[in-house]
């Protein structure tokens, strides 16, 4: 069974920032001067990182029990090169990341194989990394002119 989730994205007034929204929960973003932006906020493509870090770590800690694994602590450093030429229409490149690169830290007694063991199931179990290793089809439902 499918379930869908909502989010919204709002153009504020101040250079490019937007207010996004699921659920409740709101997230402004925002671009570094260099690329007109106010540079109060992460931007979207920072927070494409930080979405993947953050699935990897509620996996790791919610399956962590089943896999019989223990950790005191767990955390990811991401880094994804992109081509800003892109979006700038300034080079004929991709426009968003053409390499996510992360690794994954944990402070356990767990032996190595198993961290690694462990590990790998994080990559495989992420939606978000399951998104971003196999892409989604993106569907422009409408335009509304309000």
């Amino acid at each position: 069974m499918l379930t869908t989730f909502k989010a919204t994205a709002k153009k504020l007034p101040d250079g490019l920032q937007v207010e996004t929204n699921a659920r409740g929960f709101k997230i402004i973003m925002d671009e570094p001067e260099d690329l007109g932006g106010t540079d109060t906020a992460m931007n979207p493509v920072e927070a494409v990182l930080c979405a993947l870090g953050a699935c990897q770590t509620i996996v790791a800690s919610a399956f962590a029990p089943a896999h019989d694994f223990t950790f005191e602590e767990f955390h990811v450093e991401l880094e994804g090169d992109l081509d800003p030429d892109g979006f700038m229409g300034l080079a004929d490149v991709r426009n968003g990341f053409q390499e996510i690169r992360f690794v994954m830290h944990f402070k356990t007694n767990e032996p190595r194989e198993k961290v690694e063991s462990f590990a790998k199931f994080i990559e495989n179990t992420c939606p978000v990394g399951d998104c971003l290793s196999n892409g989604v089809k993106l569907v422009m439902s409408g335009v509304a002119i309000d």
